[in-house]
């Protein structure tokens, strides 16, 4: 299984090839729009920038970048308006941030095609959902990211497990859903039991109660943390570093963040958006309905090159992550209670705990 990358040549010219390309004239083929990142930032933006790239490279097409100056829908808006002026024929945005923008751009911009990554457009009361035939929002399988790592933990010979969440918002819960289903999978398999501490730290930022939450997890014997929540998961290192503890990274290979880091559930977010422009250019745009991307198209998956495992190799990986991709495999994605208690787990307990941020 491969995920597009750049080089390390292009990564170090990414910054010249911006400056020259944003301020060029001539036809603009893919706009990139930024949100509060750039697309050097090591996270949704450049996931998504460098399979955009890696399209227009390889297929002869002009990209622009677009960097707003303030994180408001208006500033979204504004250039996305920049974008279709310069003539772009699809314009690419990744994240949350962009869900209202885009709902109105659709709408405004009916012969530009745009692609939403890891979100859904809706109106500003988050009631209408509509989808237009010129928007593809791209969205990935969670749960079956969340099942590699919860597996993969506990073939790597761990059986005291930890997961905490930012918030216990949809994707959130779909990571956490998979991850005890994964443990519980290996647990079976080798015939031990595992233990799962489970937590929503109702944050999204840096927070020392996390911190202080972590560290008392992994003094009392915690060996690994699941930690699902954007800089709130830089707590859960930050208590890794001081305890001597283990930690899963989210959405983007997190390894170079710190050592403690073993492994990432990912979201293929380049291969994502190479997909999508493949679909544009070759007109076969499948807007007006959500594009789902999971094992089966190497949408998600777990950082296996820069990976810490001791145990868990790609001869594992690869077994697993086929019986995923090819459905012998299905991870529910979603109960009714939000907290996996309807889940019939057979060899994993889980033990559900509230984080007082106070």
């Amino acid at each position: 299984m491969k995920s597009i990358k750049l080089s390390p040549l292009i990564l170090c010219a990414l910054c010249i090839f911006i400056l020259t390309l944003s301020g060029c004239g001539g036809k603009v083929d893919i706009a990139f729009i930024t949100d509060m990142g750039t697309v050097s930032d090591g996270s949704f933006n450049q996931g998504s920038y460098e399979g955009a790239l890696n399209y227009a490279e390889n297929n002869d097409k002009q990209i622009k970048v677009y960097e707003p100056q303030g994180a408001s829908n208006s500033d979204y808006l504004k250039e996305i308006r920049s974008a279709v002026k310069d003539g772009a024929k699809v314009v690419v945005c990744a994240g949350t941030l962009f869900e209202e923008s885009i709902y109105t751009a659709q709408k405004k911009y009916p012969k530009v095609d745009f692609i939403l990554v890891d979100g859904i457009p809706h109106d500003d009361k988050g009631k209408d959902f509509t989808i237009k035939d010129n928007t593809m929002p791209i969205m990935f399988s969670e749960e079956e990211a969340g099942f590699l790592a919860g597996y993969a933990a506990v073939r790597d010979g761990n059986t005291e497990l930890g997961f905490v969440g930012g918030t216990n918002q949809e994707s959130v819960e779909q990571f956490g859903y998979g991850y005890v289903q994964g443990a519980d999978y290996a647990a079976i398999e080798m015939g031990v039991n595992v233990r799962v501490k489970y937590c929503y730290a109702n944050t999204f930022l840096e927070d020392d109660n996390v911190k202080n939450m972590a560290e008392a997890w992994y003094n009392g014997g915690t060996q690994i943390i699941f930690a699902c929540g954007g800089a709130m998961g830089r707590s859960v290192i930050a208590a890794a570093e001081e305890s001597g503890g283990k930690i899963i990274g989210v959405d983007i290979d997190q390894s170079r963040i710190s050592e403690t880091v073993v492994t990432s559930a990912k979201k293929m977010l380049g291969n994502a958006v190479y997909m999508g422009l493949e679909k544009k250019f070759s007109e076969n745009f499948t807007g007006g309905a959500v594009y789902e991307m999971e094992a089966e198209n190497n949408g998600i998956g777990l950082e296996m090159e820069n990976s810490r495992f001791e145990k868990f190799d790609e001869e594992l990986y690869n077994a697993i992550y086929e019986q995923l991709a090819s459905g012998r495999i299905e991870p529910y994605s979603s109960t009714d209670f939000g907290n996996t208690s309807d889940l019939e787990l057979v060899n994993t307990e889980v033990f559900y705990l509230e984080l007082n941020n106070d």
